[in-house]
């Protein structure tokens, strides 16, 4: 340690010195191609963090659902599809956007100033969903510890519950025939009092839930009547929601250098856990029932004649590989110039996709065995979502031999995907940053880093309070949908019908190599028509179809509506916004702006000037207009300019 080594520079052939030191302000090593950015330390940090980031929750507890309820295994054919025409084309044009420029998802609107508000709304939004993102953690934390008990809470109807909880099936009344051979309907407790018998087919079951049910609303969430409700902060909650964020600021504290190592343990963990509760789950009885539940002996194909099941497959593409959010961007940002992004972009979004499909035959195998022990169809006990993760699998995984074990390992699995794309989505944040300020970031990128989540944090604590699911539902509501969907639109329109399509793949062949005319034909399809029409298509049918926010049966006031759209509004009204006032910027007449602002900015290239070449050897070097003062507003404005 400490030895001096010359070593040429893999960009520009020059020598450079690098230290081999622990010290804060040594050189960056070899292996870092923008020493003033920062790369990944390896290509496998890389596609590791991606997998992370793409494979979350909705894997799990969403495409497992869908897929049982579009038609079993016929459903793998337009989820196929809809991978093809316009999840892969998306992921594989921001993973080349990010990894071209250098830049984070606001900054790298250099190349077409006009829409640079699509950036802030990507941004904006993504800040609003690790807010409750980091609830949801906190959810599956405060299980978790739950778990480290001989008997599991929410196993049994315990002093918690009301008259309403029940383990199994409750008989209300029936018909029964008297002694004098009249038949009579009547309630269940005169039946076993004068020891009649109920006749076949006529039995009426009483309203119960499940222990787990009551457990989750009672004792977890402690859940108010309602957003108008909002009661206290639940404090062992609030602890858990603590802990989840000390945890996202630790890990990145160092920012992709941190993360980067973590995330050989939790991207990769999560599969362990779902091949121990698919060998588990596939021994127990009823396990087949589950998965023919789940994939169909007979796969329904009348169902593909059904728009709404194409809907399904293509919303859940491109919200599960976690596009137009601005981590694609951010991710591939730190790239070295020549990766190959378009090998990195099919690998992460197969690995998505299969373990979609893995994933559903370890949750189906387990609700088939509980469907067995409840004597109940397997259509009764799926869910998806928070019933799935918080009431019907925690129910299912109770009832089996050593229970706390498999509850442990179920939600440290949710915990792992869950910080996964936690990490990449705040790190989307610090990207944006850094990029506005990269010699404040290099300088204090721990204090900003551990202040941006303890500010999240405390924005977070509304959504612990006894109302908190209400405020969970209505962010995950109004952000998480059309918002995302309208900028992906913009996104892929702006660069491809403006910006070019072709000079967009001259870019990408700058760090990939020349590609034959074929190999470009299918992008073009799709970059220029198909994924575009596919997502105005989406975009107006999520429109179309909004219907106001509800939790399970209960309605949210007309208020809570209102602050949805506020919030959803916030977050898209900087399209508009940014474009104003580029065009009041320029200079010429109204159309000589607007043409001005449709352009590339005169900094939009590599970072790096040995990469530029002939096409942008015009370049202005971004780094020599940098300040190097304390931030202000102003000098935000400046920044974004």
């Amino acid at each position: 340690m400490g030895r001096l080594t010359a070593t040429a520079c893999l960009c520009c052939g020059k020598k450079q010195d690098f230290t081999l030191s622990k010290g804060k302000d040594a050189p960056a090593g070899p292996s870092e191609e923008n020493s003033e950015r920062g790369n990944w330390s390896s290509k496998t940090d890389y596609l590791l963090s991606m997998v992370g980031y793409a494979v979350g929750l909705g894997n799990v507890w969403r495409f497992p659902y869908l897929t049982y309820q579009n038609g079993g295994g016929a459903f793998l054919i337009p989820y196929t599809i809809m991978l093809a025409l316009a999840g892969l084309p998306l992921f594989f044009l921001e993973c080349s956007l990010g990894q071209f420029s250098s830049l984070g998802p606001v900054s790298v609107w250099r190349i077409l100033p006009i829409l640079q508000g699509v950036g802030i709304t990507m941004v904006i939004i993504t800040t609003l969903v690790t807010v409750y993102y980091n609830v949801i953690i906190a959810y599956a934390l405060y299980y978790l510890f739950a778990s480290f008990q001989s008997v599991l809470p929410w196993s049994d109807c315990f002093a918690w519950a009301d008259e309403n909880c029940s383990k199994t099936p409750v008989v209300s009344d029936c018909n029964t025939t008297l002694p004098n051979g009249i038949i009579i309907h009547t309630n269940y407790s005169y039946v076993t009092s004068n020891n009649l018998t109920c006749l076949n087919g006529s039995l009426a079951y009483k309203q119960v839930q499940l222990p787990s049910e009551q457990y989750w609303n009672k004792v977890a969430l402690r859940r108010s009547s309602g957003l108008d409700e909002t009661g206290e902060i639940v404090w062992y909650l609030a602890l858990c929601l603590l802990l989840s964020w000390l945890i996202v600021g630790a890990v990145l504290f160092k920012g992709i250098k941190s993360s980067g190592k973590v995330v050989y343990f939790t991207a990769l963990f999560p599969y362990v856990v779902l091949v121990i509760l698919l060998v588990r789950g596939a021994t127990l009885e009823g396990a087949r029932n589950g998965i023919e539940y789940y994939i169909g002996t007979q796969s329904n194909f009348t169902k593909l004649m059904e728009a709404e099941v194409w809907k399904d497959a293509a919303t859940q593409i491109f919200f599960s590989l976690s596009v137009a959010w601005g981590g694609l961007v951010a991710l591939s940002s730190y790239n070295k110039f020549h990766n190959n992004c378009y090998s990195d972009a099919i690998a992460v979004c197969l690995v998505n996709c299969l373990t979609s499909v893995f994933a559903g035959f370890a949750i189906f195998s387990v609700l088939g065995h509980m469907a067995f022990l409840a004597d109940r169809p397997v259509s009764e006990v799926v869910d998806s979502g928070f019933d799935l993760a918080f009431v019907a699998y925690p129910s299912a995984l109770s009832k089996l031999p050593v229970a706390p074990l498999w509850s442990f390992l179920f939600f440290f699995m949710l915990l792992l995907l869950g910080l996964d794309s936690q990490f990449a989505s705040i790190e989307t944040v610090t990207t944006t940053i850094q990029d506005i300020y990269p010699k404040v970031m290099k300088k204090m990128r721990v204090p900003v880093t551990l202040g941006l989540c303890m500010f999240l944090f405390f924005l977070g604590l509304i959504c612990v309070t006894q109302a908190g699911i209400y405020w969970v539902n209505l962010v995950d509501h109004f952000c998480a949908g059309w918002g995302i969907l309208f900028a992906a639109v913009l996104e892929i329109i702006g660069i491809c019908w403006i910006y070019g399509g072709n000079r967009f793949i001259q870019d990408i062949e700058m760090m990939i190599g020349k590609k034959s005319w074929w190999f470009w034909l299918w992008w073009r399809a799709c970059w220029f028509f198909i994924t575009p029409v596919l997502l105005c298509v989406i975009l107006c049918w999520s429109l179309v179809t909004f219907s106001p926010p509800k939790y399970g049966s209960i309605e949210y006031p007309a208020w809570g509506s209102a602050v949805g759209w506020c919030m959803i509004v916030f977050c898209i009204i900087w399209i508009p916004i940014i474009a104003i006032v580029k065009i009041v910027k320029a200079q010429g007449n109204l159309w000589q702006r607007i043409v001005s602002c449709c352009r590339p900015a005169a900094n939009w290239g590599p970072a790096l000037e040995c990469h530029r070449g002939e096409r942008y050897s015009h370049m202005v070097d971004p780094h020599k207009e940098r300040d190097q003062e304390i931030p202000t507003v102003d000098g935000f404005v400046h920044k974004l300019e």
